[in-house]
């Protein structure tokens, strides 16, 4: 299969921050909450951090309010958060903001930089769009087997990027993937595309990111997830929806 080509978009670090110092303020840094997120499923509370003399605002979701999930073991959302952003810093793409595993004021939990948002931009027009942000994700999304890529998870930057959140349920071992993002299904993949999945194959089989994986994830967890990467470069083409199972999470937004 062709590969097809796409422009480069480089991204800007959210909050002024690098990712490696984020990572530090984030893991380090003195979390206070601030609040709590109503319309989140899971306990989710807005925090500040502190460390240093740096500051950002973060997300904060400890283990203890994850609600239980049949299909997914108690206490293993979190992780996965952490093991999305791991996957999404080996491809270079910058889709997940800064995260961390760490202890909080409700004990361990997920933690990951705040993004905030272009409130000009229409979800429901973004999502419908060919932005080259937006294919990158929905390469992502197929490689961490997302069962929850609503509209309301992407998060809209001023100057173009888009960053995903809310990967909780994503690495099933069993394929999962729902999205709104199903404007490439069938197309072959970008030639960006193929180099970071090559890039990923190596590094899940013998680099830091399958190591990684392997500390975060069940070990069938991690085969899978280096089995769609073969997949995905066997085919040269971007996923269908399944006929087994809703394509699209509800709600879509």
């Amino acid at each position: 299969m062709s590969a097809e080509s796409e422009p480069t978009l480089s991204a800007v670090p959210a909050a002024g921050l690098d990712d490696e110092t984020a990572i530090r303020l984030l893991r380090e840094g003195q979390l206070e909450v601030a609040g709590r997120l109503i319309e989140a499923t899971n306990m989710t509370l807005y925090c500040s951090v502190r460390l240093a003399g740096l500051s950002a605002a973060c997300v904060y979701k400890p283990v203890r309010g994850e609600r239980p999930l049949w299909d997914f073991p108690d206490g293993t959302l979190a992780a996965r958060e952490v093991a999305a952003y791991e996957v999404s810093a080996a491809t270079g793409w910058r889709i997940v903001p800064p995260t961390v595993y760490r202890d909080g004021p409700f004990g361990p939990g997920m933690c990951q930089l705040w993004i905030d948002t272009d409130s000009e931009t229409d979800l429901m027009v973004l999502i419908r769009s060919r932005q080259p942000s937006l294919r990158r994700m929905a390469v992502f999304d197929a490689v961490v087997n997302n069962a929850d890529r609503k509209g309301g998870h992407l998060l809209p930057l001023a100057d173009g990027h888009i960053y995903g959140v809310d990967h909780g349920v994503s690495f099933s071992a069993e394929d999962k993937l729902r999205t709104v993002l199903w404007q490439w299904r069938g197309k072959p993949l970008s030639r960006d595309a193929m180099n970071v999945l090559t890039r990923l194959e190596r590094d899940l089989e013998q680099g830091r990111l399958g190591r990684r994986l392997r500390e975060l994830l069940t070990l069938a967890e991690v085969e899978a997830t280096w089995a769609r990467v073969r997949r995905l470069l066997n085919t040269g083409l971007h996923p269908l929806p399944s006929k087994d199972w809703p394509a699209i999470p509800w709600p879509p937004i």
